[in-house]
């Protein structure tokens, strides 16, 4: 366990900063909650909600995410499936076939061979902020992208999955669900819809992105928030860069993040289309 003082009376940021690298560190060891929360003279369920406020994960959230950027690093190195599981500190292969799709969004024999054999449904739309093309897998939404015309989307989603099935689908009551739900969010300032989402991307992204999704509707963080949020304060390029690599555009709210001076900063579908979204999420909170 990570050693603190006897004397600290106030869950500091700094402090949980120390115990998330610690976490991340040695993620292949059991981190029971209440062993957690001790130093710290709190309860679990207190010392794992200021944990989550100030890291953007939960303590098993984050020690998952570490697990599994291992998983996929010797993976990408062309380790057998049952090698890896066991390098990357699972233990079992039940376990990590039990966590690990939520995160990799699709099997692991998949994701080492570049998801070759997934298959993914898409359709394209005209929503009031032009072209939107969303693609799902059977776990959720794996791309959300806009764009200035259908074949341009169509060519973003091959580069982006070039050897899984794609199939246009253009009759899909899902899809066709999903794409108008999000539609009125973005022309008629209702809720943003809840859907389920199959991310892919390496331990440091899905850190981005999960906290990203905790950001409340109306509100914004700068890319420095961000990092020292995720337990990584030097990092503000590389969440930037995270932020620019998602690939669902507004169910992952990339467009909440801003420069530490206000300014928009960048946004990978143009600054036009993150200063609508913003304007209308403002109106949505009013």
């Amino acid at each position: 366990m990570p050693e603190h003082s006897a004397t600290l009376r106030a869950c500091d940021d700094d402090a949980l900063i120390a115990v998330a690298r610690t976490i991340a560190t040695r993620a292949d060891e059991p981190w029971p909650l209440a062993d957690l929360a001790a130093p710290f003279g709190l309860s679990p369920s207190a010392f794992q909600r200021r944990f989550t406020a100030v890291i953007g994960l939960s303590p098993k959230a984050l020690q998952d995410a570490a697990r599994l950027g291992r998983l996929k690093s010797a993976l990408k190195a062309g380790s057998r499936v049952t090698d890896a599981i066991l390098e990357a500190g699972f233990g079992s292969t039940s376990r990590v076939y039990g966590e690990a799709p939520r995160d990799l969004g699709m099997t692991l024999s998949a994701y080492r061979d570049g998801a070759a054999g997934e298959l993914i449904h898409w359709a394209v739309r005209e929503t009031r902020l032009g072209w939107l093309a969303m693609a799902a897998t059977a776990r959720g939404v794996c791309f959300a992208q806009f764009g200035d015309d259908a074949d341009g989307l169509r060519a973003e989603l091959a580069r982006e999955f070039p050897k899984a099935a794609r199939v246009e689908s253009a009759g899909s009551a899902q899809l066709d669900a999903w794409i108008e739900a999000l539609d009125a969010h973005l022309s008629r300032s209702v809720p943003m819809p809840d859907l389920p989402l199959d991310l892919q991307g390496t331990s440091f992204q899905m850190r981005v992105w999960r906290f990203l999704q905790g950001i409340p509707l109306g509100e914004t963080r700068s890319y420095a928030d961000v990092a020292q949020a995720i337990g990584a304060p030097k990092a503000t390029r590389a969440v930037g860069t995270a932020c620019g690599a998602n690939r669902v555009a507004v169910l992952v709210p990339c467009h909440r993040v801003l420069r530490g001076d206000g300014a928009l900063g960048g946004y990978r579908w143009g600054l036009e289309r993150k200063r609508a979204l913003l304007k209308t999420e403002a109106t949505t909170t009013q």
